[in-house]
């Protein structure tokens, strides 16, 4: 009898270093930048109209690429299901977050947008019941709301200039809407493909922010002969950069890299956008920017941590950063 013939496994390749290193880097600073891009391009182009142009141009490059990959058309349930999310995610969501930094510094918009992990977790813990309640979870909650407390109250004596009230209540907003999007997330059908179904939900939020922008007479102030470079620079870095590019670097780091070292974007992401708006926008660092970024960031190392090392979802661009 012959001997059974042998299986010879294919060895894995491994990708070279420098493109795991070179993900990571886009991730942590064109994420992390997003934000100073948004507060150049508000100052001239209305912030409705300015993310539906970024979300619509965006998500329709996106979906036409995915729908030559995968040559499949979404179902009418997928659409529906990424419409839900797009006016969650990207219709409140990003709508306060472009609304608001007419208003708040760049910087303490990432620092502020930094607690979705905290409203996801407070949603779990009080609907879904998938957390268990515990005290170090508690005490991350608590560093959390101390940190938002200190960035917007007045009688906090740690000097500094106190963020817009407005704009404050608008990110909370938006933290909250993204926070609520991730927890449906996993209750409504959506495509399969992680490409498709970014592409979905940046198109149809972009739809409904150009809704918005007529609604709220955003049209009517748009004059595009009348933009600055830096404005246009702006939309493009945050289309191209920020969502495409972002985008395909983070979906490409979730198949070379553990979840948990990928989710790292949300602690750098912050930091990175408070130097950026120090040194190129000179927005203020001083005692409550620091501490309040502090708090802030030890909540959401803790939460994940007490989570079950849950990984923070990408914002933008297919879900990237800002």
């Amino acid at each position: 009898m012959s001997a059974p013939p042998q299986v010879i496994s294919k060895p894995t390749i491994q990708p070279v270093r420098w493109k795991i290193l070179l993900a990571f880097a886009i991730i942590y600073f064109v994420w992390g930048s997003t934000f100073l891009c948004i507060r150049i391009g508000v100052r001239e182009l209305p912030p409705f109209l300015f993310a539906a142009l970024r979300f619509t141009v965006a998500g329709g490059v996106l979906f036409i690429w995915m729908l030559a990959k995968d040559k499949t058309w979404p179902r009418w349930q997928e659409w529906a299901g990424a419409s839900l999310l797009g006016f969650l995610m990207f219709l409140i969501d990003y709508g306060c977050l472009f609304w608001a930094e007419q208003r708040v510094a760049s910087g303490i918009a990432a620092v502020v947008l930094a607690t979705i992990p905290i409203f996801i977790t407070i949603l779990e813990i009080l609907f879904l019941r998938t957390v268990r309640a515990s005290v170090s979870l508690a005490l991350g909650l608590v560093a959390g709301i101390l940190g938002v407390v200190v960035l917007i109250n007045p009688s906090a004596s740690l000097g500094g200039t106190v963020i817009d009230r407005a704009g404050a209540i608008a990110l909370l907003v938006a933290a909250f809407g993204w926070a609520v999007g991730t927890v449906l997330t996993k209750k409504i059908p959506l495509p399969s493909s992680k490409g498709m179904s970014s592409a979905l939900q940046m198109l149809t939020g972009g739809v409904q922010l150009f809704v918005l922008a007529i609604v709220t007479g955003d049209m009517a102030h748009f004059h595009p002969g009348q933009l600055s470079g830096r404005a246009w620079f702006a939309l493009f870095y945050l289309i191209v950069a920020g969502s495409l590019v972002g985008y395909t670097a983070y979906v490409w780091l979730l198949d070379h890299a553990s979840p948990t070292k990928v989710g790292t974007y949300a602690y750098v992401n912050p930091v990175i956008a408070v130097i950026l708006g120090y040194f190129l926008a000179g927005e203020e660092i001083g005692a409550r920017t620091v501490f309040g970024t502090f708090l802030v960031l030890i909540s959401v190392f803790m939460i994940t941590l007490m989570s079950g090392k849950r990984r923070p979802r990408a914002r933008s661009a297919g879900e990237a950063a800002a």
